[in-house]
């Protein structure tokens, strides 16, 4: 019996050896006959068998080594029906498949490279069938909850696109690539079926269109994919943002239509594929109700039988269920052999005797014992079995990893240079420890992250907003060549921010990439720890096999005793002592193959604990070479601003000391978060994302308050000028002194910020104390400023009003005729203009009330006023300048009213009066809301402001004209002596005027420059700002010139109804 179990285990592993020579056969086989040069397609039955290959060994290890040795570079047509054969693998193989692919990827594109040099039609098609297999790999494996035949239900598309609206973005973009790739080899295809002339009857044909079949399939789900991500899009983000997606629908829509309609039409398909067909026009996006009316197309495959001739033997089916080939005769039982001795004398005393009762039960025993031997030793085996592939799948996930941690450290290496990279990398590595400690909470931290990061945004572009704004007038004002750079900054910064973004995806990508390991690390330690129970199992059988040892000495014990009597038995039992020293002596082998496997699992678990610390490390000199390359292009901008210091373009640009004021209190700020992200680099090696972040704002800020110190230094007295310039060199030097010690290890411990806040709050006294004298006023004293000054300017209107009525009253009393009808037309005029203005006073008072209350949030009203003190002293300037107007013009037309004035002064007057009303509605317009009603109001009343300063121009100059006597010019009796005498003193009078006229516009030119100069406008930018186009492009005057100099125009800040004057003069 002993004998005849040792020759069933023998049998077995006959039979497993057997069973694998031929499945190995039969794969080499199946393969060898779907992948050859003969243009002919590849056969199903092949396929399906390659397939079922991948399943029983779950993995592609058998095809791939069969695969490789093909001579793909050498013939199209092999490559081709190599890569029909993947696909069909990809497809419909087991899950593991898609990781052996991804070992060999690079494999598959230097076969695209190959073919892509040279000119053949195959060729061709090969170059676009590799490029959609790695995107249709890359995009699994990066996505691993889409299965390769891409058959996903609509929450696992969910579940993958997430509630990350960035993720969808990213994922709809990838969907799209690998569309195309399936819709260009597809294209690609069908014309090269028709230039050829073929049809699809013919095998040349088929052996193109074969492969058409899997790329149906995978169209019809990515077209769904793409419906449903595009929904989910429309749905979160505006509809412009999208327009890009929509248009690349509509061409896949029309392309995959188009597809579908010429397959259908071929006889080919129609026995093997149902082709749906495609809706008439693409989804309506825009309309959410529209995704109801959507339906996903299905691809039908009919299950028709085929039958197939038997080409050779190795085309038999291969058995699925392993079956024993142990006869079933073998299972019966054998009947009991008799004894030859108890044959020729009998049994002992006419019967059997106890003794050998207890050698059979003792047999029986051990027999049962052998039996669990071996389902001990089976156990052990497969338990082995199953450790080697974990472990050999885990070796490839880790290649893997490692392959993609490769490819990740290149990129980084490539972005290194870039300034502000590490930002959003140190955040996200503080973020990545959490991660470690509480991996449950990284999902919640990441959200957080991303949406303090979002504010942070939002605030950062509506404080740049809120700036431009304030800005506004003063850039007005600055020279072409200021406004030029300018605008290069801003370029600069719009750069660094894309930059920031595109360092922060790459960031979040390394960070995926350690995650990643830190889970194989995981899944290693409970690999290791499965090893354990596995040798605790072996010792368990070990302590099994010692007790069964012990059960047959006492069994040999007993048999030497009834040896004596028995010799025949003696030799079985030897027999038996052989064959359980054989066991024991292979468990032993077994037992030291373990604890070999063990120890090298441990050398690999040191291997990868060491190049953990490596990477540790090498993240340490990481971070120091960034801050180095952050400080180095750091200098190179404080390096630049000092430059502009000698260049004698920067000579004409100027810059006013509020705004040096502003640049220089950032700077102090930046100067600050440099210390503190100093110390927090000192006490943390690892993190200097706050030090890069604090050198970049300061190397920018203390830049701008270099170049603008030295704008300033300009247009300021020669002491002022030369001690500001002074410390801007100086503010430059420290800096680099400071940078210079932050770039050596030996000096970063002694760095120190302190000199250069010495320098800089020395230029900003500097600043306050070239701030104009007219704006000393106390910044909680602006509030009521305000109040007091618009009060004061409805009071002067209402005074005006009740004056003008005075006036009317004494003239309809004094005069008559035609001198009464010219006075109540000028007053009425005035009126009409004194009650718009105070119409336009009233608005601008409601506007400021609702400015106020819009922006200073929890702040009280002073507060407002001070903390937007330009502003304010802008609307108290305007509201003084109107009821100045006003009073004058009440003065004015006394005058022309009682004969003592001149006409003249009334149109002047007018003229300021809409000036100053259109810097009250400029001065009320910077703050408010671009969608504000009441600054429609406002903007109504300022131009019936100007239509009725129009009319008090237009009555005066009427009125004037009518008054005036005309006297008639009668030269009839006049010699042509005496006419040539007349006419050379008109021309001497038209000389005298036109001096006069000239010197008047210097004396009013040069009294504008003093004007801006105590208003604290420079003379140069006055000058400057002359040839800029204003609301009035022509000024008002008699002078029967076109134009006047530039020098002489006055600027923008002064504006002036425009009136055209009249052409007729009698």
């Amino acid at each position: 019996m002993n004998s005849i179990r040792h020759g069933k285990s023998r049998r077995t592993e006959t039979n497993l050896g057997a069973e694998r020579d031929h499945f190995d056969k039969q794969q080499l086989s199946s393969i060898g006959k779907a992948i050859n040069s003969s243009e002919m397609p590849v056969k199903e039955k092949h396929a399906r068998r390659i397939i079922l290959g991948t399943h029983r060994e779950k993995g592609a290890y058998t095809f791939w080594s069969y695969a490789l040795g093909f001579p793909l570079a050498g013939s199209s047509i092999l490559s081709w029906k190599f890569c029909h054969v993947l696909h069909k693998v990809l497809r419909d193989g087991h899950r593991n498949v898609l990781q052996d692919c991804m070992r060999h990827h690079s494999s598959l594109v230097e076969i695209g490279r190959l073919w892509s040099n040279l000119h053949d039609k195959y060729g061709q098609l090969v170059v676009l069938y590799t490029k959609l297999l790695c995107t249709k790999m890359e995009f699994h494996v990066k996505h691993s909850e889409i299965p390769a035949n891409l058959e996903a239900t609509d929450e696992v598309l969910e579940r993958t696109a997430g509630t990350d609206i960035n993720n969808v973005f990213q994922l709809t973009v990838e969907v799209f690539d690998y569309l195309d790739a399936e819709l260009r080899l597809a294209e690609t295809v069908i014309r090269q079926l028709n230039t050829s002339i073929a049809i699809s009857t013919l095998s040349s044909g088929q052996c193109r269109l074969s492969p058409l079949i899997q790329v149906i399939q995978d169209c019809s789900h990515l077209y769904h994919f793409t419906v449903k991500l595009l929904f989910k899009l429309h749905a979160c983000l505006p509809a412009d943002t999208l327009q890009g997606h929509r248009d690349r629908f509509h061409d896949q829509f029309h392309s995959l239509k188009t597809f579908f309609n010429k397959t259908r039409d071929m006889m080919y398909f129609k026995r093997l594929i149902q082709i749906p067909k495609l809706p008439d026009s693409p989804p309506n996006f825009l309309h959410a109700a529209s995704l109801a009316k959507h339906v996903k197309p299905v691809v039908v495959i009919p299950d028709e039988y085929e039958p197939e001739q038997q080409e050779d033997d190795d085309d038999d089916p291969e058995p699925l269920i392993e079956v024993s080939d142990v006869s079933t005769s073998s299972l019966q039982p054998q009947p009991q052999q008799l004894d030859i001795f108890d044959q020729t004398f009998g049994p002992p005393n006419g019967g059997f005797d106890d003794r050998d009762l207890q050698i059979e039960r003792q047999k029986q025993e051990i027999e049962l014992l052998r039996a669990e031997l071996e389902k001990v030793k089976a156990e052990a085996q497969r338990y082995i079995t199953q450790l080697k592939s974990q472990i050999n799948s885990l070796e490839a996930e880790l290649e893997e990893q490692r392959a993609q941690k490769q490819h990740a450290l290149v990129e980084n290496e490539q972005l290194r240079m870039e300034l502000e990279a590490t930002r959003r990398r140190n955040a996200e590595h503080e973020s990545t420890q959490a991660v470690f400690i509480e991996a449950e909470n990284r999902a919640q931290s990441t959200e957080q992250r991303y949406n303090k990061l979002r504010e942070k945004h939002t605030e950062l572009v509506s404080s740049h907003a809120e700036l431009l704004r304030k800005s506004a007038d003063t850039v007005k004002m600055l020279s072409a060549t200021q406004q030029t750079q300018e605008e290069v900054e801003r370029t600069k910064q719009q750069l660094s921010f894309e930059v920031d973004r595109i360092k922060h995806d790459a960031d979040m990508k390394l960070e995926e990439q350690k995650f990643e390991m830190e889970k194989l690390k995981r899944e290693l330690e409970e690999k290791m720890a499965e090893v354990m129970r596995v040798k605790g199992t072996l010792q368990s059988s070990e302590m099994t096999s010692e007790q069964m040892n012990s059960s047959l000495m006492a069994v040999q014990a007993e048999k030497e005793r009834l040896m004596r009597s028995v010799s025949e038995k003696e030799a079985e039992l030897s027999s038996l002592r052989q064959t359980a020293q054989a066991q024991q002596s292979s468990l032993q082998t077994e037992r030291e193959r373990s604890s070999r496997e063990l120890g090298e699992l441990q050398g690999k678990l040191q291997e990868k604990t060491s190049l953990e610390e490596q990477l540790s490390q090498k993240l340490l000199d990481e971070q120091f070479s960034l801050l180095q390359g952050t400080i180095t292009e750091a200098e190179n901008i404080i390096q630049d601003a000092v430059a502009k210091l000698d260049d004698p373009l920067h000579i004409r640009c100027t810059s006013s000391p509020d705004y040096l004021v502003s640049r220089a209190e950032a700077a102090l700020g930046s100067v600050d978060k440099v210390k503190k992200g100093h110390a927090d680099y000192l006490s943390n090696m690892g993190d200097a994302g706050g030090l890069l972040r604090a050198l970049t704002q300061f190397s920018h800020l203390a830049g701008d308050t270099i170049i603008n110190g030295s704008a300033t230094a300009h247009t300021a007295p020669p002491d002022h000028a030369d001690r500001l310039t002074e410390n801007c060199r100086g503010c430059a030097t420290q800096s680099l002194l400071f940078f210079k010690d932050l770039k050596s290890k030996t000096t970063l411990q002694r760095a120190d910020p302190a000199s250069i806040r010495v320098i800089v709050q020395k230029i900003l006294h500097l600043g306050q104390e070239l701030r104009p004298k007219g704006m000393d006023v106390r910044q909680d004293e602006l509030g009521d400023m305000v109040d007091k000054e618009m009060a004061a300017t409805s009071a002067a209107i209402e005074e005006a009003v009740r004056r003008i009525d005075e006036m009317m009253d004494q003239a309809r009393k004094d005069t008559s005729g035609v001198k009464l009808e010219v006075n109540e037309r000028i007053l009425n005029s005035c009126t009409d203009l004194m009650k718009a203005i105070r119409l336009l006073i009233i608005s601008s008072t409601d506007l400021q009330k609702e400015i106020v209350e819009s922006g200073r949030g929890a702040a009280s009203i002073k507060e407002f006023y001070a903390r937007n003190s330009r502003w304010t002293e802008g609307l108290i300037s305007a509201a003084k300048a109107v009821g100045w107007g006003a009073t004058e013009m009440v003065e004015s037309a006394d005058k022309v009213v009682l004969h003592t004035g001149k006409y003249e002064e009334l149109i002047v007057c007018s003229h300021e009066i809409a000036a100053s009303t259109a810097q009250l509605v400029a001065a009320s317009k910077v703050k408010a809301e671009r969608n504000s009603k009441r600054l429609t109001v406002l903007q109504q009343a300022s131009r019936h402001v100007n239509e009725m300063a129009a009319n008090v121009v237009a009555s005066t100059r009427t009125g004037k004209e009518h008054l005036e006597e005309k006297e008639t010019m009668d030269f009839s009796g006049m010699s042509v002596i005496k006419l040539r005498k007349e006419e050379m003193e008109s021309q001497v009078k038209v000389l005298e005027l036109e001096s006069q006229l000239e010197n008047e516009r210097l004396r009013l030119g040069e009294l504008r420059k003093k004007h801006y100069e105590v208003v604290g406008v420079p003379s140069e930018q006055v000058s400057e700002g002359n040839g800029e186009t204003t609301l009035l492009d022509h000024p008002v005057t008699m002078s029967p010139k076109l134009s006047k100099p530039a020098l002489f125009k006055k600027p923008a800040l002064a504006q002036k109804p425009n009136v055209s004057p009249k052409t007729t003069f009698k």
